[in-house]
């Protein structure tokens, strides 16, 4: 039989105990990020949560022992890949996905770096003073030229596409250009809460945008309830306003003089005696009636 080493023993135990007394378990993929950075990110996050990283093998033993007090919290499993930490929070898994991803941040790529999206250099003036730089851009494949005493780049052009390895002159010359392709920082690869695994493309939600279909849905079902009389605490003002104002110009049409009305109706009478004068032969009208017309 293999001999174990004790500190898996222990490593196992302590994991296991951060998934089962906390509510909110996250598995993230943390290996393009440098130690500084994460460092500086797991102290920026230390008051929100937990982060400690481990062998997979190691939190897959964890998890399968927290399972007898979780339920189906072994489906966390099937997102394991790569470098990978465990997260342990009170925060809900959309916050927690919101979090990590403001840790995110661009940086400059490396040769032997796996393109995350299609690598575009796009059309325009460089930096760049004419010399030499212009044959070494045509090296990598970047459409370049002297235009009016400047180095520019002819057209847009995907230097690398999604998925490719990025060469190492290639990296060198995107730095150059300021281009910074990678995105380094901690990636939520799923978050288990109430035996449900939550995975990115559930959670990662526009909040603006969320927000604002929110507020468009309740400007809606407001304007519906008023329409259809639907008394609430929300609509009871706006409805007797509405109602106030539809008896009101019945009223009017109608004729019926009240204290209300009456200023309305006279200034009605009155216009329409005006405009009927206007129409008279000014013999048949007295002279304040002239000067009206």
């Amino acid at each position: 039989m293999a001999h174990v080493a004790q500190w898996k023993y222990k490593e196992v135990e302590e994991l296991t105990k951060m998934i089962t007394d906390h509510p909110i378990i996250g598995i993230a993929e943390i290996g393009s990020i440098p130690a500084p950075q994460m460092q500086q990110m797991r102290e920026n996050l230390r008051d929100q949560l937990m982060i400690r990283s481990s062998k997979n093998t190691l939190i897959y033993l964890a998890l399968d022992a927290a399972d007898k007090n979780k339920e189906d919290i072994v489906n966390l499993k099937e997102v394991i890949d790569g470098q990978t930490a465990l997260i342990a929070t009170d925060l809900n898994p959309f916050k927690l996905f919101n979090k990590l991803k403001q840790t995110r941040s661009k940086a400059p790529a490396k040769g032997g770096d796996i393109a995350q999206e299609d690598i575009m250099v796009k059309q325009g003036d460089t930096p760049f003073k004419p010399g030499p730089i212009v044959g070494e851009l045509q090296q990598v494949g970047i459409p370049a030229a002297i235009q009016g005493g400047k180095v520019a780049i002819k057209k847009d052009k995907v230097v690398v596409k999604k998925g490719d390895v990025i060469p190492k002159n290639v990296a060198q010359m995107l730095t150059r250009l300021e281009i910074y392709p990678v995105e380094i920082g901690i990636s939520l690869l799923g978050c288990y809460e109430d035996g449900f695994v939550f995975k990115p493309d559930v959670l990662d939600i526009d909040m603006d945008q969320y927000i604002g279909q929110i507020k468009l849905a309740a400007s809606h079902a407001f304007n519906l309830a008023v329409e259809t009389a639907w008394v609430s605490p929300v609509t009871v003002q706006p409805l007797i306003m509405k109602a106030y104002q539809q008896a009101f110009n019945l009223a009017i049409d109608r004729g019926i003089i009240n204290k209300e009305t009456v200023k309305q109706i006279l200034g009605n009478a009155h216009r329409s005696m005006v405009s009927l004068a206007s129409k008279i032969n000014d013999q048949g009208l007295d002279d304040e009636l002239k000067e009206m017309t």
